[in-house]
Formats: structure tokens, sequence, C-alpha cells
């Protein structure tokens, strides 16, 4: 398996070198919005400890992900109105993985609503500054 990359995407938003639209942060996790979200209010959640994928992170790391990840849910279903969550999590290239930061994907779901294509559709920044902003105060309260 490669080097982690410490000049990744994800590394640089960690690190503030570029922005995000931020839902929640700690001293471990990250959590923010996809640009190019598959669904409203589509959430990634990122170690901020490097990690290439799920084969090299560290077990307590991986397990705060997951614990946040379930809160970003729980809040999604809320701020959506959402029928359901899917959760993605890829790893290496045959994986699907396109970003080498460890990365879990939180997608609130409408019944009968397909997922839009990965990477396709830029979303305004006003209405991801909204959704980030509604995701946030709703994990407040969990």
């Amino acid at each position: 398996m490669p080097d982690y990359d410490p000049n990744n995407i994800f590394a640089k938003i960690i690190r503030g070198e570029l922005p995000c639209h931020k839902v929640y942060e700690d001293d471990r996790v990250l959590v923010f919005l996809d640009i190019m979200p598959r669904a409203p209010g589509h959430a990634l959640v990122i170690p901020k400890n490097a990690a290439r994928n799920i084969l090299d992170v560290d077990p307590d790391d991986l397990a705060h992900v997951a614990r946040i990840a379930q809160k970003v849910a729980r809040a999604g279903m809320q701020v959506f109105d959402a029928d359901g969550i899917t959760v993605q999590q890829f790893n290496e290239n045959a994986g699907g993985q396109v970003v080498f930061h460890l990365h879990m994907h939180v997608i609130p779901r409408k019944e009968n609503v397909a997922m839009k294509p990965p990477a396709t559709e830029k979303e305004k920044p006003d209405v991801l500054a909204d959704q980030a902003r509604r995701l946030a105060a709703a994990m407040q309260t969990l």
C-alpha cells in the first residue's frame, strides 16, 4: 500500500489551508459537507490524525470516526427529514477511494430519490453554508 500523502486535500482542510463548510470538530475528527453532494446534507467525517484508509488507521481513531458518523446520521435524519441514511467508506483505487485520507460519507436519503452520481455537480456555497449551520445546530442537541 502506498504511503500517506500529507498534502492530500483533506489534510490541507484539517490544517486550515483550504476552506470547508464545517459541521463539527473536536480534537480527533472534523466533519464537513461534500462540495459535490450526492444528496442534500452529504457530510464527510474524517480523523485528524494521518490515516490513508481503514487499512492503516489507528483503531481508536476509527472508533471515534464511527461514533461521530452516527451522530451526524442522527442529525441528518432530523434536519433533512430523511427516510434513511447511506454510509459509505472506500479503500484504495480498486475499492473506489479517490481522496487518500480516511473518510466516511454520511448521506441523508429520501424514499424513491436516487443519489446523484459521484463528483458531478458542485453545490452553491450559500446552500452548503445553510446546511452546515443546520446540521451543526442539530449535532449540539444530540
